[in-house]
């Protein structure tokens, strides 16, 4: 929380005060509880946690180029190079800038005729969250808005990434899996062979391929976890808010890496309904210490 208010560089005097209104946003967040409930757990009126949530989350989405930016310097790019050939236990892929995938957001269905649009090939309404992450599992570009029914390769087309071909840089690629075309230009993609393989060789390729290329699956799931209520359940805000609470939730992931905070990532089971996940005791007990704090209230 303290990373996060300094990142916001917020002094804003009037109103609830900005840890407060923080906290609010990260009890959101973390719980994924209608505005309502919000209201009744701060004692804060329904319309100002709202307006509040909003004001949050827009914060927190304006400062997302301090913490997800592709690397700026060569050194930067040969740290990320030497993680992935750690990670693969091969140094062909210390020339590896990053592992490239697609992740999909549960949503309400959206009405109307475009509403078909969203029910991906798992058959529930979804958007897609597209991202790149280095080799400690922090992403280092993202792309959210997609309906679900899109195809992964064709929103890596449609994606700032892939249109500006400014990165990986040349002799740098990026690792990702066999739902992407293996390309050279406008970005270099490297997928595993397809099967069925030939030859110890590709079969070694491939293996090795797969461990450094899961650490993007490790981050999405990471962030699951630590966002469990917000990507585990459909997320019932308005479609076009989604892609704002899912970039704020990414940064705080980010800034969590940042920090040495890494968790074992969450499996989930697309073909299971959602289930009603509650908030985990140290959260709820940090939020609430927080709230005690700031308006001296003890039960």
């Amino acid at each position: 929380m303290q990373q996060l208010m300094v990142a916001l560089k917020t002094d804003r005097q009037h109103g609830w005060g900005p840890t407060l209104e923080t906290l609010v946003f990260l009890f959101w967040l973390a719980t994924g509880s209608a505005y309502r409930v919000v209201s009744r757990v701060f004692s804060m009126p329904l319309p100002t946690v709202f307006r509040v949530v909003h004001r949050m989350v827009d914060e927190v989405v304006a400062v997302l180029p301090h913490f997800v930016h592709l690397p700026r310097t060569q050194e930067e790019l040969q740290v990320v190079g030497g993680g992935f050939a750690r990670l693969a236990h091969h140094q062909a892929f210390g020339k590896a800038a990053g592992a490239v995938d697609g992740c999909h957001i549960r949503i309400k269905c959206p009405g109307g005729p475009d509403g078909h649009d969203y029910h991906n090939r798992k058959l529930f309404p979804s958007v897609v969250l597209q991202a790149v992450c280095d080799h400690q599992g922090r992403f280092i570009d993202i792309f959210v808005g997609y309906p679900g029914s899109v195809h992964d390769a064709r929103t890596l087309k449609n994606s700032p990434i892939y249109t500006r071909g400014n990165y990986p840089p040349p002799g740098y690629f990026l690792l990702t899996d066999g739902g992407y075309p293996c390309l050279q230009e406008p970005l270099a993609l490297i997928t595993p062979y397809k099967r069925p393989v030939r030859g110890m060789a590709e079969q070694r390729f491939n293996y090795d391929h797969s461990r450094g290329r899961t650490i993007i699956e490790r981050a999405f799931g990471m962030m699951k976890t630590r966002f469990r209520c917000i990507f585990l359940e459909a997320l019932e805000v308005q479609t076009l808010f989604v892609p704002k609470v899912v970039t704020a939730c990414v940064i705080l992931h980010n800034i969590c890496v940042g920090v040495g905070d890494v968790l074992e990532e969450v499996v989930e089971d697309n073909n299971q309904p959602p289930v009603e996940l509650s908030l985990s005791s140290a959260v709820c007990c940090f939020l609430s210490l927080g709230y005690r704090r700031i308006t001296g209230f003890s039960s």
